[in-house]
């Protein structure tokens, strides 16, 4: 097999791993191929494709043999590689609604355009805009107003809360 270009290589590393993944009930985030020595790390990132909740360990060790078979099997990189498969950490920023879909519940400090900074819990995402409860007070905020948005990690929080 000839070597691919970069991009070239990306989009058939993404077209080969989507449909397994999709297959687990999961949505592909991202994958990435970078140079690690004379070996390749493969790193591809899933997770749940909507709503809250997590990724199960059993579901992400599901996943990540079934990756490494198609990898196997479609042979699309030469050499010895490491594959990594991970879900997203919590310091990921959210860019698209469905992050914002993934952390109704959580806590989020977003930055403004106009670079105000608000915190408040994710009441309701939906295509165009999140809705946080900010001490009490819903608040809701177009997508094309944020800079940028992260979610809180909360140590002491039960579920009830």
């Amino acid at each position: 097999m000839s070597p691919a270009r970069p991009a070239e290589l990306l989009d058939r590393l993404r077209g080969a791993l989507e449909p397994v993944v999709a297959a687990a009930g999961l949505y592909l985030e991202d994958a990435t191929v970078a140079a690690a020595g004379r070996r390749k790390v493969v790193r591809v990132v899933v997770d749940l494709p909507d709503g809250p909740g997590g990724v199960g360990s059993d579901q992400l060790s599901e996943v990540s043999r079934e990756i490494s078979r198609v990898l196997d099997d479609v042979d699309l990189l030469e050499g010895a590689y490491t594959l990594e498969v991970t879900t997203p950490g919590t310091d990921r920023p959210l860019t698209t609604p469905r992050h914002y879909r993934r952390a109704v519940g959580r806590l989020l400090t977003v930055t403004t355009r106009s670079g105000g900074t608000v915190a408040g819990r994710v009441a309701e995402a939906g295509d165009d805009a999140v809705v946080l409860d900010v001490d009490g007070r819903r608040q809701e905020l177009a997508y094309a107003d944020l800079a940028s948005a992260r979610v809180e990690v909360e140590l002491n929080r039960t579920e009830q809360d």
